[in-house]
């Protein structure tokens, strides 16, 4: 259902407040339970069809046909006796033709917004004696959980290894007082810069100037005090860098050509690694395919000379903040230098993860995996793949090479536990039962799907608390083996938010190749507990992220590889966090 909001700041379009309600059986409670959900706002284009003169008809999506929603594709013919009264829905293809914005994310707390759009909602069309002659809800409102349908995770379960061992729980606080788990196990390290030619003076000396002396400022009292330390005391790299090696471009349109022919002709040392620090002049949100093309070209032609890299975008460089960009910009560093900026704090067992994530790439119309994300229990990543959403075969197949490798590394594997980002189809899960079989293992295969978008059909509220997100590590059972957990930096009563740290929960459910074995809750705590950690194993930056890397990771891959022109990633790139 949607409804037309009350203000509306924009004459070109419609705002809509949409709402879901599905029955379902005997999921939370042990009766009939009605889900009402608030599913965001959605533009509707106040033109109609019939005034949309000689406009490509293969543009439109759904339409607004006089309060139906339809598929133009399907669309019944007789609406189109009264084209004034069929209005396009505003998707973000069709926006920019009609110089209409994307929507900015917003990062405010959504929790109270949603709670009284709910109650708004519900006292307006739910609760009335008319919607109860048709389904007989409570009296009562929204369901009050029951105690025994909630859990928390351990509080130990945040905390982390930095150096020498040390406990840490934040990243942001930690690593530079405790320093990197384990620095780049590579000695010899040369950096060189690839730049714009005009950017020399001001943009790549100013970086290699926070790189080795660090970020330094004036404050109120007038004395230069420094807001963020060199990279080599903050995750122990000392920065060598190649001034005459380092690779300058006369203009945008010929960078690729420029950075190809260097590298190609490039003298290299033996037993040394080079890393690559890309300052791009293009913008990051850049509306120009074309220069957006030439990051992911030069990212490809680095990989196929084993070169990692990192981007710096070259207006961040002269950000005020930018002390607060330095954090993430090389802890993401030491991550493509095999180093390990921090790890869980848990021991090592024979189980492998492998994380399974998309993303649907609009350029090829089609979904990439990510796939055969591997990583041990401590959350280390060992190795990856790439490939089309529809080959299954390949998916089974990268599998079984992830488990002969682990095999090798460790003799034996207790059970293979699979991270999906949906509902796994028996399709998918058959040829890796039997790769596993003609492997001659007869480990269990655990199925933990997690959904990618954060969970607005399912939410709860603290109503304990002015801001209503429950605490970090809360699970509330929603079915079965259905559960939602809270992902966040609420560890307790004296936490301090900001904006972006009220995440929505994450909705996760369990499958398995042995009948029974999710009967025992403490496997069950076990696995979503190992779901919460590994959302800590983030090294893109230093905040707390709501999903777990066997997610974001392979996700983040799958969203680069259809940019290249290669049909494979090369083996460098199988064994390098390049994409971060």
């Amino acid at each position: 259902m949607w409804f037309k909001i009350t203000s509306q700041p924009d004459k070109k379009y419609s705002i809509y407040n949409q709402f879901t309600l599905k029955v379902q059986q005997k999921r939370v409670t042990d009766r009939c339970e009605l889900v009402v959900s608030f599913d965001g706002t959605t533009k509707v284009l106040n033109k109609s069809l019939e005034e949309l003169i000689n406009f490509p008809p293969e543009q439109f999506n759904w339409i607004n046909c006089n309060g139906e929603l339809h598929r133009y594709k399907y669309m019944p013919p007789h609406f189109k006796q009264d084209l004034s009264n069929l209005f396009p829905v505003l998707s973000n293809k069709l926006k920019p033709e009609f110089n209409i914005l994307f929507d900015k994310p917003t990062f405010a707390n959504r929790y109270p917004r949603y709670k009284n759009i709910l109650e708004t909602f519900y006292n307006d069309h739910l609760n009335t004696d008319a919607f109860r002659s048709i389904i007989p809800i409570s009296q009562d409102g929204y369901l009050q959980i029951n105690h025994t349908h909630v859990q928390r995770i351990p509080q130990d379960s945040n905390k982390l290894l930095f150096g020498k061992e040390a406990h840490g729980g934040e990243p942001k606080r930690d690593l530079l007082k405790l320093g990197p788990y384990k620095p780049s196990p590579h000695n010899n390290v040369h950096f060189f810069f690839i730049y714009h030619k005009p950017d020399r003076e001001k943009a790549v000396k100013k970086l290699y100037e926070y790189f080795t002396k660090g970020y330094w400022s004036v404050n109120y009292n007038n004395e230069n005090v420094r807001l963020f330390p060199d990279m080599t005391t903050y995750i122990k790299q000392p920065f060598h860098i190649e001034t005459i090696d380092s690779i300058a471009f006369d203009s945008v349109e010929s960078a690729v050509d420029t950075v190809d022919k260097a590298i190609r002709s490039k003298n290299r040392l033996p037993d040394t690694v080079y890393m690559a620090i890309y300052i791009s002049p293009i913008p990051k949100l850049d509306k120009n395919q074309e220069n957006l093309k030439i990051y992911y070209r030069i990212k490809e032609i680095l990989l196929q000379h084993s070169i990692t890299s990192q981007v710096v975008y070259k207006e961040n460089i002269f950000n005020k903040n930018f002390n607060f960009f330095l954090p993430n910009i090389e802890i993401a560093i030491l991550a493509k230098l095999s180093g390990i900026p921090w790890r869980l704090n848990r021991s090592l067992t024979f189980e492998l993860i492998v994380g399974i994530g998309a993303f649907y790439s609009m350029t090829r119309k089609s979904r990439y995996l990510g796939s055969a994300f591997c990583f041990n229990n401590e959350g280390i990543f060992e190795n990856f793949d790439c490939f089309l959403s529809n080959d299954t075969d390949t998916l089974a197949g990268s599998i079984r090479k992830a488990v002969l490798k682990f095999l090798v590394d460790h003799e034996h594997a207790d059970r293979l536990i699979i991270h999906f980002y949906k509902d796994i189809s028996k399709k998918e899960m058959t040829p890796i039962v039997d790769t596993l079989h003609k492997l001659g293992l007869s480990i269990p295969v655990i199925i933990v799907t997690i959904n990618k978008t954060e969970s607005k059909g399912l939410l709860a509220f603290d109503t304990s608390d002015k801001n209503l997100m429950p605490y970090s590590g809360t699970i509330v059972k929603v079915g079965r083996y259905e559960y939602l957990l809270f992902n966040n930096t609420r560890y307790n009563e004296n936490s301090v938010l900001k904006e972006k740290d009220y995440h929505f929960p994450i909705k996760i459910s369990f499958k398995s190749s042995k009948p029974g074995l999710l009967e025992n809750p403490e496997l069950i705590e076990e696995l979503t507990d190992q779901v919460y950690q590994f959302s800590r194993m983030y090294w893109k930056n230093v905040s707390q992220q709501s999903l777990p890397v066997t997610i974001c990771y392979p996700e983040m891959v799958a969203e680069i590889f259809p940019h290249f022109e290669s049909d494979t990633i090369p083996p460098f790139g199988q064994k390098n966090l390049w994409f971060l």
